[in-house]
């Protein structure tokens, strides 16, 4: 069975929005903002979410929530956080090729200034070096490709996806 929809993961700052919508344009795909989709859900903004349920209790919510998107040729942009929720990952995945959109650390810490505010989930006391080192490894686990997006810009990122994409299918 084909996969129709487009799953991005990865770390905020990494671009998942904005390539999410240009890939979908130049697809003709559907877009979904996975983290626009919870704030509609529960009525509230991430970081309002956070910090009235904690890091945990926001990945639960982001799990469920995730776990209910219902998209047919779709690029689904998710949230950084998408990967701690076994459930929404598999149920994303049943139906899409997961595109991990990777970037070394450094270039990442350079385009996150205002980290909370975009509502990122940060355990007490975690930096983002620490978070980014927990992470890594999930998104690498979920991914059925990975594109390194140092050097690029989001016109050749797209390009990459694009030709990754159709590599992918062709081996399946």
């Amino acid at each position: 069975m084909k996969k129709e929809n487009i799953i991005l993961i990865g770390m905020p700052g990494v671009g998942k929005s904005t390539v999410g919508v240009i890939l979908a344009k130049v697809l003709g795909y559907g877009f979904v903002d996975a983290d626009l989709v919870i704030q509609e859900k529960e009525g509230k903004l991430l970081r309002d979410i956070i910090e009235e349920v904690g890091a945990d209790g926001f990945i639960e919510v982001e799990n469920r929530v995730n776990s209910q998107i219902c998209a047919r040729r779709s690029v689904i942009a998710t949230g950084g956080s998408v990967v701690y929720g076994a459930e929404a990952m598999s149920h994303l995945k049943k139906d899409g090729i997961a595109v991990y959109l990777s970037l070394p650390f450094a270039h990442l810490k350079k385009r996150l200034s205002d980290i909370r505010g975009r509502g990122v989930v940060l355990k007490e006391g975690q930096t983002l070096e620490e978070l980014y080192a927990e992470r890594v490894p999930l998104y690498e686990k979920y991914a059925d490709i990975t594109v390194d997006e140092q050097g690029m810009d989001v016109e050749q990122t797209i390009e990459k996806i694009i030709e990754l994409k159709e590599q992918y299918e062709c081996i399946r």
